[in-house]
């Protein structure tokens, strides 16, 4: 139990000190930079303290490093010289006098709350090192490696459609986004539902599946897709881009309307 009560106090240090960086930026989408760096902060932070060994936790410790530097700096980059984004704009709004109070605890220690249950099968992956790798770990890696694949290209192929101004007030509709119009979130979803897998190789990883179902609810239902399609609708292209092509799971286009 201390164990888990030490990573818990050094995420909400962590995050309150992010908190802290967004009242001197004068910008809440920190958070967006600070949730990738977290779960790399975490995952070493319980390698150390948990003093783990073996090929899984080092896989595994390298494969949260390798998603979440690249999620935190393609995020960086993105908002790099840009105005905070909209939906923490619009929160201001809403929010009135209570702002800083709701985002400390709404955007910063309700989003690290929401990390910690998303980390816990590398938590216990990290606490019960030893073992050789085995068919699950594979699995989990290829399961790991198709995710990755979706979040870096999809979110390449936006970033130049989006650089591009000729494509200004329309929608990307080729590429990956010809068959997901979110396939960057359904390499992320698919990579943490990985990293589940290989928790399935030692003591009670099974119960750590609460890491890949918030990430999949809080995408599929609360602060991913349907903020992100709301903004969307706007566009004169997306009722037509919405009949064609698939929600989430990759699929081909024309042949269903959402998955």
């Amino acid at each position: 139990m201390k164990y888990f009560l030490t990573l818990a106090l050094l995420l909400f240090v962590y995050m309150s000190l992010w908190f802290v960086i967004s009242l001197i930026k004068k910008r809440n989408d920190v958070a967006d930079v600070a949730w990738g760096l977290g779960f790399v902060l975490l995952a070493w932070a319980s390698f150390n303290l948990a003093d783990a060994s073996g090929e899984r936790v080092l896989m595994v410790c390298l494969l949260v490093s390798i998603w979440g530097v690249r999620l935190a700096w393609h995020i960086y980059w993105r908002n790099r010289g840009n105005p905070e984004d909209y939906r923490y704009q619009q929160w201001r709004i809403e929010w009135g006098k209570w702002f800083y109070l709701r985002s400390y605890l709404q955007v910063y220690l309700l989003q690290g709350a929401l990390l910690f249950s998303i980390v816990l099968p590398v938590l216990l992956i990290n606490r019960n090192n030893g073992g050789s790798l085995n068919s699950l770990d594979f699995i989990g890696l290829a399961v790991w490696l198709l995710g990755f694949y979706f979040e870096t290209v999809g979110d390449a192929q936006l970033a130049r459609f989006t650089k591009d101004p000729a494509n200004k007030g329309k929608l990307l509709q080729r590429g990956l986004w010809a068959y997901s119009r979110h396939p960057n979130y359904f390499g992320e979803i698919s990579q943490w539902w990985g990293i589940w897998l290989v928790a399935l190789s030692v003591p009670f990883g099974a119960f750590t599946i609460i890491g890949p179902l918030t990430i999949t609810y809080l995408i599929l239902h609360v602060s991913g897709i349907p903020m992100l399609e709301k903004k969307m609708e706007k566009n004169h292209e997306f009722a037509e881009y919405k009949k064609k092509t698939s929600r989430f799971i990759p699929w081909p286009p024309c042949t269903i309307s959402s998955s």
